[in-house]
């Protein structure tokens, strides 16, 4: 079960520009067509600042005492690791929530509340993992194996659980004796250890979820360096230091307080003003304006995940529901769905949405992994584009309803990709949508096309399994391949490196072909911070931690 994936030396290098004479004449003439897109195409006007080189540690020597305010991009959904499925969410469980593994700043697995990495036996089918002593949840009670055998249980089981079809491979979970948990499986099942490190892993009070039942979200009480306090939906979530935490000590902030704030800009600007500390996934405009700010510094860290769009082709009964049939041209002609796709341009995406600061893909494997498939992404091309809905026999222009959120560099994306599809043969409307409502519409099957922002997982089935598996908990295109099917199974069975990655190549491709999920960029976790704040760490799979963040000494 031990599993290692990219060191330093194969993380991906910096962005560069693309074609950059060629690209930014054809950006500009784009931009004239594309209304409200100023911000990102101002840039092309001069080159952007640079980053430089990533940067995931402050190391400064931190004081005890102070509240740290961070900005959020959007609010995060139920704070109950087995409802949970944001990015942001993942964020707030990271101060609150420890999981039995954790990733660390190369990339690696590592145990947390675990004491060991896992073992395992019976040709890979049983996983046992020894467990910290002395640890307790936030309200005081045990952390035993009994308690994470309740967790895992509720995991797999409660109706709603989005971690069901993660852990579909576990039979059974065992206790034994107070310090040491036994997975049974059908079958090896490599993903494991990655999701164990994810919400899959995280650890639940059993007194706070028999007392509060359903309303656990609404009482989250985990073991963590926070503990919850109080939430005001839509605007914040306040967390206080844990007494109770094993490693209390070494936690230094009296109170971490996460705030929604949808807008860059605005969140640029409580950075400024100093309202917060630390903003959240900030978007490559306002990374270009933080960088010539005196007062602030910036996180950078190639991110695992990717930007893309998912369109609906079966799901008329909510995620995870059997597949019905959709009545519309991109829902039932994968020819319509490759023409779609060929329309856009990923380089000049890249260009005057993301500022060149992001790199253009066209799968979801994060290059600089070992399982990156190096795929080539098909030129952009109108003119083959049209011949296809030709043959299709599809009257155009076909309407295509997109979803996207409210920010401003998702409006930016959905005219880019309004103003490339036109040449194609497609009159794509924009339906902008408050980003927990667009998750629901999503969830039920209620669009068309949607854009997705996937934060990624290290392992490759995180990138494609629940996505494109029949009955994936986040499959809402509603994909159903008995191909597809196979190699996720096979995939994940497949302990051997190399005959892993050729599994996944031909997975890849296969997700592809169904042209369901539209992949366009791979984006980097850029979070600004004041210089006042140091001893914060942000990886490769973009939470902000805070266990070990205060106040620098001696100021910044």
């Amino acid at each position: 079960m031990r599993q290692r994936t990219s060191g330093p030396s194969d993380r991906p290098p910096p962005p560069t520009r693309h074609r950059p004479r060629a690209a930014a004449l054809a950006a500009r003439g784009l931009c004239v067509l594309i209304a409200g897109a100023t911000a990102g195409c101002a840039s092309l006007a001069s080159p952007a600042a640079e980053v430089g080189a990533d940067r995931m540690t402050d190391p400064r020597a931190v004081r005890d005492g102070g509240t740290l305010s961070i900005a959020l991009k959007s609010d995060p959904d139920k704070l109950d690791p087995t409802l949970a499925s944001t990015a942001v969410g993942r964020t707030v469980f990271a101060a609150m929530c420890e999981k039995l593994y954790d990733v660390d700043a190369r990339n690696r697995f590592v145990p947390q509340l675990a004491a060991a990495p896992p073992t395992t036996s019976d040709g890979g089918r049983t996983v046992t993992i020894r467990l910290r002593h002395g640890v307790r949840f936030a309200d005081g009670t045990r952390m035993d194996a009994k308690a994470v055998k309740t967790s895992l249980d509720r995991h797999r089981t409660l109706t709603g659980s989005v971690r069901a079809s993660e852990l579909k491979p576990v039979t059974a979970v065992e206790a034994v004796g107070d310090d040491t948990v036994r997975l049974r499986l059908k079958k090896p099942y490599v993903p494991l250890l990655a999701l164990l490190a994810d919400r899959a892993g995280m650890v639940m009070s059993p007194t706070a979820l028999k007392r509060y039942g359903n309303g656990f979200a609404s009482h989250p009480t985990c073991v963590g360096p926070f503990r919850y306090a109080e939430r005001v939906v839509g605007d914040r979530i306040v967390l206080d230091k844990d007494p109770n935490y094993y490693d209390a000590d070494a936690v230094h902030l009296r109170r971490v307080i996460y705030r929604t704030i949808t807008d860059g800009n605005v969140r640029l600007a409580n950075l400024q003003s100093g309202d917060i500390q630390v903003g959240d996934q900030m978007d490559p405009v306002q990374v270009g304006r933080a960088l010539t700010e005196p007062g602030l510094q910036l996180f950078n860290s190639p991110s695992l995940g990717y930007y893309g769009l998912t369109l609906n082709i079966g799901n008329t009964k909510g995620a995870g529901a059997p597949p019905g049939r959709i009545d519309t041209p991109i829902a039932r002609e994968v020819r319509v769905r490759e023409a779609f796709d060929l329309s856009l341009d990923r380089d000049l995406i890249n260009t005057i949405v993301f500022q060149d600061r992001y790199r253009p893909t066209c799968g979801p494997l994060p290059s600089g992994t070992p399982y990156a498939t190096g795929a080539h992404c098909p030129a952009r091309d109108p003119a083959r584009a049209r011949r296809l809905l030709k043959a299709a026999k599809v009257a155009t222009p076909v309407r295509v309803r997109l979803q996207i959120s409210t920010t401003p560099e998702d409006n930016r994306l959905g005219q880019v990709i309004q103003a490339m599809a036109k040449e194609a043969g497609f009159a794509v409307s924009l339906a902008p949508t408050e980003f927990a409502t667009g998750l629901e519409h999503s969830r039920a099957g209620d669009f068309q096309a949607a854009t997705t922002n996937w934060s990624g997982r290290l392992d490759p089935a995180g990138n494609i399994d629940v996505f494109a598996g029949t009955g994936g908990a986040q499959n809402y295109g509603g994909l159903s391949d008995p191909a597809i099917d196979r190699l996720i199974a096979e995939g994940g069975a497949t302990a051997d490196k190399a005959a892993r990655k050729k599994i996944y190549a031909e997975l890849v491709e296969r997700v592809r072909a169904q042209h369901t999920v539209l992949y366009l960029i791979q984006p980097t976790n850029y979070v600004s911070v004041t210089k006042k704040v140091a001893g914060l760490k942000v990886f490769g799979d973009g939470l902000i931690r805070v266990k070990d963040a205060g106040y620098a000494k001696g100021g910044s």
